[in-house]
């Protein structure tokens, strides 16, 4: 199938290189990105996904012409396989998904996990009789289902946005009486998302918890943590993949906006923050582009990589 000539002329057409592309902070861009890059690592919120939590047109088409040009395509999120499914669909991908910031690797069309570092059942029960005392709430990520004991605002408009989903891509939400039962009687906890409405002292538990608990805590978003098994990262994870597959992570281009991509921004041969991620995100990744409502992911596949 050919490349849409005039949609890739759009996106290439302004200034040059294209209006994100004003604010880039280019390191060695050259022609080498396209010679030694062999795999595209995707963050989805704040990144491949926009604020509605949909795909542009633009990335989709950028990155199915990615896949033709012989490059892999891997999803790295925080999020559950079971929330994922609508994104991974669309971009008709056929590698497996990092989920819950590097904490297992999912395969979709074998339905199954290749490989886990979940949470042990006492950390989690640790984890969940420090959230009572502090009176902090949230979801837990098991097996092929999210569940909470409370309705918070994060978990209500999580399971609302599902409701919008056909019912074969619909993630489970379940409310359940005790999270603490409910750890001891599922095969794996992937990760816990919590927010809260005092930020101060969601940092504040998040760091008493990495102490009292050596448990990894990372900001997915301006108001939530992820807690999930210590050592587990991104990165980690991808690198694994990727030297699994035969190469290194300098044939690895990895995008992401936020706190849990750092690790994989780093060991990425090339690493590239979104315009709208923090700017210590930004100081840490090699190149900047536009924000996630832009063309700018198509920008870079397009003028660097194909």
């Amino acid at each position: 199938m050919a490349v849409n000539a005039e949609l890739k002329r759009r996106i290439l057409s302004d200034s040059g290189i294209g209006v994100p592309f004003a604010q880039t902070k280019i390191l060695n861009l050259n022609l080498e990105y396209a010679m030694t890059t062999r795999v595209i690592a995707l963050d989805l919120d704040g990144t491949l996904l926009t604020p509605k939590k949909t795909l542009l047109p633009s990335s989709i088409e950028a990155l199915a012409r990615a896949r033709e040009a012989g490059y892999q395509l891997i999803i790295v999120t925080g999020r559950h396989h079971v929330a994922i499914h609508p994104f991974y669909q669309a971009l008709a991908l056929d590698t497996p998904a990092i989920c819950c910031n590097g904490t297992y690797l999912y395969d979709y069309h074998a339905k199954t996990v290749l490989e886990a570092d979940p949470m042990p059942v006492n950390k989690a029960l640790q984890l969940i009789e420090m959230l009572n005392e502090h009176h902090i709430h949230g979801l837990m990520y098991v097996d092929d289902a999210m569940v909470y004991e409370h309705p918070t605002g994060h978990v209500i408009r999580t399971s609302n946005w599902a409701q919008t989903l056909p019912p074969e891509q619909r993630p489970t939400f379940t409310q359940v009486a005790s999270l603490a039962e409910t750890a001891q009687q599922v095969n794996a906890v992937w990760k816990f998302a919590l927010t809260h409405d005092d930020l101060p002292q969601l940092q504040h538990f998040g760091k008493h918890v990495e102490h009292e608990l050596g448990l990894e805590c990372e900001w997915s978003w301006h108001d939530q943590v992820d807690i999930a098994r210590g050592g587990n990262s991104k990165g980690k994870r991808l690198t694994k993949w990727v030297e699994a597959q035969g190469w290194s992570m300098e044939n690895v281009v990895a995008f992401g906006d936020n706190f849990n991509d750092i690790s994989m921004l780093e060991a990425a041969g090339t690493g590239v923050a979104m315009g709208n991620a923090d700017d210590a995100v930004k100081a840490r990744a090699n190149i900047v582009i536009g924000d996630n409502t832009t063309d700018s992911i198509a920008q870079f596949i397009y003028s660097h990589l194909i």
